[in-house]
């Protein structure tokens, strides 16, 4: 049996003044906030193991310096005066310092990816990969949640790195009869997320100058995501129909990363002749297609076209999927299907990182998968976003006539309008000017690699999935708004 520490020897090392300098540095760096409480006495003493005087000696220091406020049966409070001045300090006392870094962390500082707080009080905020807290399945979730942590709370330990065994076996269902893949349930590998899937395809499958194609425009995060490695973006250009693999004549890379369901953010649904033509320049470069199907669940005036991962030559197809765009993005839940050859690799990277991906969530999800309570909730808010979708072109069509021009209807959670009457250039004054009138609004042009050839007009990447019907519709009249003021 471990003996406890000794307060009194504790004591002889932490002392009233030692404890008083430590909160009070604490206190000026902002850790607790403005109006924030401190630990109880008793509770800091035991958890320092000192004795309890000890700690008030420190607090009565405080006090009386104005750091803090007391009140009998209270804890300490912070005083709002001081966070202020802390503040103040804070922001006025710039670090010199700059850290030495890998190569890896390196790259990373010169080109980071950008993330921003949504904004809030918008009226209509059509930023993509959101959805509505009202589609979420709470009472099914709950449930499933419930029964996970009851059938094994006596399981407190690590397990397979590869996921759950039985969410992979309730997956490799749900994947063949919604998407045709065919696969064994061991090259399913559950990860924290679509994110970190690519993480580990660009550590297993990247070095440093090695080259990988992606679509431009594209997904900008596995951008970030490969060209940390070292490796080299080749941007090959998409139209209607997705990456144009004709373009791929003559480039030799290691990986192709391309979302042929529903393209990001352009919408195009890549046909079958240029699957073929993908899984052929895959197999002459001896490359590795990693395939994103992120939001596959939503296809409204299309036939879904067989994944690439289920087409002859797949077997160079690493598989992405991920309940984010059909669940929530907080649960961090994706699946990889990966070549039987690359499996070991695979799962001993994704223990190396985070050991597995927590097990209360799989289970629930798993749960899900087997009693068609998933599914039942994919076609309800498949309907819900039908609808979202038609109300969001209804109300631009009526609002810019011929002004504007549509793309990527087809699948998905989101459109591309394009306002071929507006240069380019105005594109931050729209911007500016939709934000004053409750509107957030998020450009394409941001979403761009390479030159951007003759596209100089505005074009606007629309996400609907987090909004009601009337606010798609003001959104939209305040949209139009807007655009008034630059005309």
């Amino acid at each position: 049996m471990q003996k406890r520490t000794d307060p009194g020897r504790r004591a002889g090392r932490m002392g009233a003044r030692e404890i008083y300098e430590a909160l009070r540095d604490q206190i000026m760096s902002l850790v607790y906030g403005t109006d924030g409480l401190l630990p109880s006495s008793r509770a800091l003493a035991d958890e320092m193991g000192v004795a309890r005087s000890t700690v008030t000696v420190a607090y009565e220091q405080l006090a009386a310096e104005g750091f803090i406020e007391t009140r009998h049966g209270a804890r300490p409070r912070v005083a709002r005066s001081v966070v202020e001045r802390g503040r103040t300090r804070a922001t006025s006392r710039p670090s010199t310092r700059k850290a030495r870094l890998s190569a890896f962390g390196e790259r990373l500082r010169q080109d980071p990816p950008h993330w921003t707080a949504p904004p809030r009080g918008l009226v209509a905020n059509f930023r993509y990969g959101e959805l509505s807290p009202s589609d979420f399945p709470v009472l099914a979730w709950k449930k499933a949640v419930t029964a996970a942590m009851a059938r094994r709370p006596e399981r407190l330990a690590y397990d397979d790195p590869c996921g759950a065994l039985r969410l992979r076996t309730a997956l490799q269902g749900y994947l063949w009869r919604s998407r045709s893949v065919r696969c064994e349930v061991d090259q399913i590998v559950v990860v924290n997320g679509s994110q970190q899937g690519l993480d580990i395809c660009a550590r297993l499958l990247l070095d440093a100058s090695d080259r990988f194609v992606i679509e431009d425009p594209g997904y900008q995060m596995a951008r970030h995501t490969f060209a940390a490695t070292g490796a080299v973006a080749v941007p090959v250009a998409v139209d209607a129909e997705g990456l144009q693999t004709e373009r791929l004549d003559g480039i030799a890379a290691r990986l192709a990363y391309v979302t042929p369901s529903h393209q990001y953010p352009l919408g195009g649904v890549m046909p079958i002749g240029r699957r073929h033509q993908l899984l052929a320049w895959a197999r002459q470069n001896d490359a590795h297609v990693i395939e994103d199907d992120y939001d596959s669940e939503y296809r409204y005036d299309t036939k879904p076209i067989p994944p690439l991962h289920a087409l002859q030559g797949g077997d160079s197809v690493i598989y992405l999927g991920t309940v984010s765009k059909t669940l929530s993005p907080t649960l961090r839940i994706g699946y990889l299907v990966v070549p039987q050859a690359l499996r070991s690799l695979f799962v001993a990277a994704k223990q190396i990182m985070d050991r597995h991906t927590p097990l209360i969530e799989q289970e629930a999800l798993a749960a899900m998968l087997e009693s068609g309570a998933y599914d039942r909730h994919v076609r309800r808010v498949r309907r819900r976003n039908a609808e979202r979708q038609q109300a969001l072109l209804d109300a631009l069509r009526r609002r810019f006539g011929d002004r504007v021009r549509i793309d990527g209807t087809a699948a998905g959670l989101h459109v591309v309008a394009w306002f071929d009457d507006l240069p380019q250039k105005h594109e931050a004054a729209l911007i500016k000017a939709a934000r004053a009138k409750g509107v957030g609004i998020y450009p394409v042009s941001a979403l761009f690699i390479g030159p951007r050839g003759a596209r100089k007009t505005i074009g606007l990447v629309i996400g609907y999935s987090a909004l009601e019907v009337a606010q798609i519709e003001r959104g939209c009249k305040l949209l139009a708004q807007a655009v008034a003021e630059l005309d």
